[in-house]
C-alpha cells in the first residue's frame, strides 16, 4: 500500500473510444482534490510503453479548463497502445523496468484504463509489484467498445458506440428504403466485435414498434449459416423490397474461421479482422442477384463524440473517479463497475470488482437476447440496451465543428539509461 504522498501513474490501452477522455478527466481532476494524499499525475505516452521507455507526461502542465475539456473530447489525449505484458516467468526484465520507473518517480498508484488484455496486465503489475520489493496500488478503469468485460453492468465506450450504430443504421436504411426501387436493395454495415455481439445488437435497436425496418443483424455468438442468411435476406427483401444488414467483424462459420479472417495477426497475437461486409455483401448478389451497397463503420464508430450518449460519458467520468477514491481508500487489484439498479427509471451506481476475476474473462451476449432465428434481438436486450444510448451530451461548437482539447503532454525528466523493448 501507499503509505505516504505518492505520485500516480494513469495510462491508456487498446482501442480507444469517444469516452476513455472522460476517465481520464475523472482520475485527474479527483487527483487533484486530493493534493494532500496524491502528488501528481502522470500519463504514460502511448500507454504502458510510456512507463517502461519512461516517456511520462506531466499532467500539472495542464490547466483546470484544459483537463476539464476531456470530459467532451474522443481517443486517447496520451495515446494508447495494443501492448500486453507477458508473465512474469516470460519477461520478468519487463515487470523490473515498471518498478524501475515507479521508483524513481515515486510512483505508488497505477491506474490502467483499457479492457481485457490491459486488465491483466493490472492484474500482473498488482500481484507482482510486492514480490518485486515495491508495492504499487493497482486499479484497472474499464473501457471497451467491445462491451465485453464480466461483472460491470456495461463498459464505458459502449453505450456511445451503440448509439452511433442504431442511429447509423436507421439513417442508412432510410437511404436504401428510397433507393430500393430501382437499385440499391441490400445495405450492409460492418461494426467491431470480435467475440461479442453487443455493437451489432445495437443496430437492431433502429427498428422501432413505431417504425419497423427490415433488419438483420449477424453475431459472433451463432455460427453463420450462409443458406439460412440468404433466405432471411430474401424473404425481408420480398417484403419490403429492400434490408439492411449488420454484421459483426467476428461473425464466424461453424469451422471457427471468421467471414473477414484476413490471415494476419495484431500485437495481441488475435488474429486481423476487416472485410466482412464486402464478403457478405458479395454472398448476397452471387445468390440473389440484389445490388447493394456496403460499409465498414471502423474508426468512425468508437470516435464519435458529437452523438455521444450523455449515460456512457457519466458512467466513464464516475469510473475514473471510483478509480482514484478506491485507491486511496487503500483498494487495490480492484476495477470499479457499473451496477445497474432499474431499467425504468433507469438507475445505476458504481461498483467494485476484483481483478482475479476480470483479468481474461470475455462477457457474450446472453442466448435470450438473440433472437430464435439468430438475426436480431429480444425485448430484454432493447430493455438492456434503450437506457445505455439515452441522453445528449454535445461538445461545444465553433463554425460547425465541435471544439476538441490538444493537450500540452509536457515530458518529466527522465532519470533512467534508456530501455529497449
Amino acid at each position: 500500500m501507499a503509505a505516504k504522498k505518492m505520485n500516480a501513474f494513469y495510462a491508456q490501452s487498446g482501442g480507444v473510444t469517444a469516452v476513455i477522455n472522460a476517465s481520464a478527466c475523472g482520475v485527474i481532476e479527483t487527483a487533484r482534490k486530493h493534493k494532500d494524499k496524491i502528488g501528481k499525475v502522470y500519463a504514460g505516452r502511448n500507454g504502458i510503453i510510456g512507463a517502461l521507455t519512461e516517456d511520462l507526461i506531466d499532467t500539472s502542465k495542464e490547466s483546470t479548463k484544459a483537463v476539464a475539456g476531456l470530459r467532451t473530447t474522443p481517443s486517447g489525449a496520451f495515446g494508447s497502445c495494443r501492448f500486453k505484458l507477458k508473465s512474469l516467468e516470460a519477461n520478468k526484465r519487463e515487470y523490473e523496468r515498471l518498478i524501475e520507473v515507479f521508483k524513481a518517480h515515486n510512483i505508488g498508484y497505477f491506474f490502467y484504463n483499457g479492457g481485457g488484455d490491459s486488465a491483466d496486465t493490472c492484474y500482473k503489475v498488482s500481484q507482482l509489484s510486492e514480490t518485486l520489493g515495491y508495492p504499487v496500488q493497482a486499479i484497472h478503469v474499464p473501457k471497451t467498445v467491445d462491451n465485453d468485460l464480466p461483472i460491470t453492468d456495461n463498459c464505458p465506450g459502449f453505450g456511445s458506440v451503440a448509439k452511433y450504430i442504431a442511429v447509423s443504421t436507421l439513417e442508412a436504411t432510410f437511404d436504401v428504403r428510397s433507393m430500393c426501387a430501382t437499385s440499391t436493395k441490400v445495405f450492409v454495415l460492418e461494426v467491431m466485435g470480435r467475440h461479442a455481439g453487443w455493437i451489432a445488437a445495437a443496430g437492431a435497436m433502429a427498428s422501432t414498434k413505431d417504425c419497423e425496418l427490415p433488419i438483420v443483424v449477424l453475431f459472433p455468438e451463432v455460427l453463420f449459416d450462409q443458406k439460412k442468411f440468404l433466405a432471411k435476406v430474401n424473404g425481408l427483401v420480398k417484403k419490403f423490397g429492400y434490408c439492411t444488414v449488420v454484421v459483426s467483424e467476428g461473425c464466424h462459420y461453424p469451422d471457427g474461421k471468421f467471414l473477414a479472417e484476413q490471415g494476419t495477426r495484431d500485437a495481441f497475437g488475435h488474429a486481423q479482422l476487416g472485410g466482412a461486409a464486402p464478403v457478405v455483401a458479395n454472398m448476397v448478389k452471387d445468390a440473389l442477384g440484389y445490388k447493394f451497397h456496403w460499409g465498414v463503420a471502423d474508426y468512425l464508430q468508437r470516435a464519435a463524440r458529437h452523438i455521444a450518449s450523455k449515460s456512457d460519458v457519466d458512467q466513464a467520468y464516475a469510473m475514473g473517479k471510483a478509480a482514484v477514491e478506491f485507491a486511496l481508500k487503500g483498494h487495490n487489484s480492484v476495477m470499479p463497475t457499473v451496477e445497474r439498479v432499474s431499467n425504468a427509471p433507469y438507475k445505476w451506481k458504481v461498483g467494485m470488482a476484483p481483478l482475479s476475476k476480470v483479468a481474461n474473462v470475455e462477457k457474450m451476449m446472453p442466448k435470450n437476447f438473440i433472437t430464435a432465428d439468430g438475426f436480431g434481438i429480444t425485448e430484454k436486450c432493447r430493455q438492456y440496451l434503450a437506457p445505455l444510448m439515452k441522453g445528449e451530451d454535445y461538445p461545444s461548437y465553433k463554425d460547425g465543428l465541435p471544439q476538441y482539447v490538444t493537450l500540452k503532454n509536457v515530458a518529466v525528466p527522465k532519470k533512467l539509461s534508456k530501455f529497449d523493448l
